[in-house]
């Protein structure tokens, strides 16, 4: 590993914080504490710490000597100096002399410390970083690390590697007791460089931010080293030929993870997949012994919380073989839940407040393929995966000199039930469409953006689809988190299931799809040309139905209910003049709703359409609304508003529509008018 420290950036850093009133110890200190957090093999994901003993002014003016240390569950690779609150040291260090602290006692007496009252909770681990005398303090859950101390003579190992250089903690949980015994490791031999605390990671001192900061990636690279001498690869299973791809794989996964009715009649608790492969996964799902050693626990108890102690391992998905897929898949993550509940049942009294955690894995092994990450979000199932792929380079490392060893279960049992260390996750409202994946087309439009907008405001992951490029790239662009956008020509089958299969690669299946994409031709039927007309239906009919069969595919090998939700039209029930060629696909579609919601009702997919009349769109643009109001005989301001309300429907109005028919569990064959009121076009 290589130092990326340079004195350039490091000087600017100072003369930026320098402009908000920040010292240059304290600024050097959050520029070395951010190279360390943008470096996966180091830390993951708000994971590791790191501190200054400096002076501050309290509330009052006083200047008192502090502790400067990371907030609990601040990102590392983005703190900022509010990240970093600074906690009375001298009376933080007396605390050594007590004999025992609650965690409770610890967090309160912690917040008391503050030198203001307003600021984050300091780490779980502050008193670790306050009892020891070095200045500065880094500390890093560093996967090469991690790998030579995951063994059964990781004492041994770190003695041959670093000499005497580290102190050698062995493993206790974090919190007052670590702190202490860590710190009597360091009294025995003062003049120690850092310390390596069993099971768990690696710190290092220094009298200023660089020289901890090197010393940790000299560590590092002594760690490196030592796993590249006689290393020895994972040897390979026989598997069955050929795979099935991911697009046919993740959706089975996924519905075999979904607790169902978990929040009532119809409302499934789904995870969201982000899934990874490459060359050092596929030799590690692919290894001979991949149940003991995947099985064995985490590589740092800090993981825990994030990926459960242990993945989901299903056999190889062979192509052709998806039903036989299917039901192994559902048999190991039954076993999987099963497995759980006992082994809460086995600890729950070391927490006995505890309420069980869903029993779904966080992560999926995939021999053949690769692994996936799972999450109630893409943002979750995104962390999952980064902390899986970090799992196999160490679980890897490790192997490759000895033998992977993990904490004892009862040890992982108390970190994921911590309530120290769930605190990190931070406390969330549970937003009604977060585990679910829409797909919108015609998102580049007006209808589509909104649509899409309402969507992932109510938690859902967003694939957006649209001919135009550039224009769907915006609205992703401008949604941000869990969307993307896809350049697709929904009257293309191909287009159509690519698009799919992107989507599916990416969140690993589909609930929701959102039929939106359509354009208005004109003329009189009687009259229009055959080319026009069949225009018309390919965009209009035949591209729903298009959409609907991916989606149907999908959602069928889930397992898992469903929604397709249509762009109709009050031109479906109410035609308008000069305009039958827009309104008999359209006419069509209604049907064809309908027709879904009759044939696959049965297996949980509903089948919705909102009729919408004189939003303006790209379909309905301005030149448009003056040539419909000609057609009517009034004046444009009256078409826009000549409804029984009086006022001008929005393409806001029609998002709340669709997410409304998303939301309504028991609701299917449902045609919602959003017109502003017109009673032509009632349905009976």
């Amino acid at each position: 590993m290589k130092s990326a420290w340079v004195e350039r950036d490091a000087k600017a850093a100072v003369d930026h914080f320098d402009r908000a009133g920040i010292d240059a110890a304290l600024a050097l200190r959050i520029y070395s504490t951010r190279l360390l957090g943008r470096v996966p093999k180091l830390v993951l994901h708000g994971g590791g710490n790191t501190s200054l003993k400096t002076t501050a002014h309290d509330l009052l003016g006083e200047e008192v000597a502090v502790l400067c240390v990371k907030g609990s569950g601040w990102d590392m690779a983005t703190i900022e100096p509010a990240g970093m609150p600074a906690v009375r040291l001298a009376p933080a260090r007396s605390l050594r002399a007590r004999a025992a602290l609650s965690d409770d006692e610890m967090v309160r007496v912690l917040r008391a410390l503050l030198i203001d009252p307003q600021a984050p909770s300091p780490s779980v681990e502050t008193l670790l970083h306050a009892f020891l005398p070095a200045k500065v303090v880094d500390h890093t859950h560093a996967t090469a690390v991690l790998s030579l101390i995951d063994q059964p003579n990781s004492a041994e190992l770190c003695a041959e590697v670093y000499g005497g250089r580290l102190g050698f903690v062995p493993y206790i949980m974090p919190g007052f007791a670590l702190a202490k015994s860590a710190t009597e490791v360091f009294d025995k031999n003062p003049k120690v460089e850092g310390l390596i605390l069993d099971k768990h990671g690696i710190f290092t001192f220094g009298e200023d931010a660089r020289e901890a900061y090197e010393r940790m990636i000299e560590m590092v690279t002594l760690a490196e080293t030592r796993l590249a001498k006689n290393h020895k690869t994972i040897a390979s299973a026989k598997l069955p030929q050929p795979i099935a791809p991911v697009h046919d794989v993740a959706p089975i996964l996924r519905g075999a993870c979904t607790l169902h009715d978990a929040f009532g009649e119809g409302a499934h608790k789904r995870l969201i997949l982000d899934f990874r492969t490459g060359d050092a996964i596929m030799a590690y799902v692919n290894g001979r012994e991949l149940s003991r050693y995947a099985g064995a626990g985490v590589i740092t108890p800090d993981h825990a919380i994030r990926t459960k102690n242990y993945p989901l391992i299903v056999p190889p998905p062979q192509a052709g073989q998806l039903d036989a897929f299917k039901t192994a898949a559902r048999k190991a993550v039954q076993k999987f839940a099963a497995d759980y509940q006992s082994y809460f049942e086995r600890n729950k009294k070391r927490s006995p407040a505890a309420a069980m955690h869903d029993p779904l894995p966080r992560v999926a092994l995939v021999p053949g393929l690769g692994l996936f990450g799972l999450g109630s979000s893409a943002k979750d199932a995104r962390i999952a995966a980064d902390i899986a792929e970090a799992a196999v380079e160490g679980i890897a490392g490790a192997e490759g000199i000895g033998r992977f060893t993990s904490i004892s279960e009862a040890d992982m049992f108390d970190i994921e039930y911590w309530p120290l260390e769930l605190a990190k996750l931070g406390a969330r409202k549970r937003l009604p469409l977060e585990d679910q994946v829409a797909v919108i087309t015609g998102a580049g439009g007006a209808i589509g953006t909104a649509t899409a907008q309402a969507f992932a405001n109510a938690g859902a992951a967003v694939a957006l689809l649209d001919l135009d490029a550039a224009a769907v790239t915006a609205v992703a662009k401008a949604i941000g988190g869990a969307s993307m956008a896809i350049q697709c020509d929904v009257t293309d089958t191909a287009s159509v299931r690519a698009a799919f299969e992107r989507t599916v690669a990416a969140y690993g299946g589909v609930d929701i799809a959102v039929s939106n994409a359509g354009a208005a031709w004109q003329g009189k039927i009687g009259e229009v040309d055959e080319a026009t007309l069949r225009a018309s239906f390919e965009l209009n009919f035949f591209a729903h139905q298009k959409v609907a069969q991916a989606a149907v595919k999908i959602m069928l090998a889930q397992g898992s209910g469903g929604c397709l939700l249509f762009n109709v039209s009050k031109q479906a029930v109410n035609p308008g003049a000069n305009f039958g060629p827009y309104g008999l696909p359209k006419a069509a579609t209604l049907f064809l709703v309908r027709q879904y919601a009759l044939d696959y009702g049965a297996d949980g997919i509903r089948a919705n359409a909102v009729n919408a009349d004189r939003v303006r769109s790209g379909l309905l643009t301005d030149d448009f609304v003056t040539q419909r109001a000609q057609a009517r005989g009034v004046s444009e301001k009256d078409y826009m508003t000549g409804n029984l309300l009086q006022r001008e429907v929005t393409a806001q109005d029609v998002a709340q529509a669709f997410l409304a028919q998303a939301l309504a569990l028991k609701t299917t064959a449902d045609v919602t008018t959003v017109d502003g009121g017109n009673i032509a076009a009632a349905l009976r």
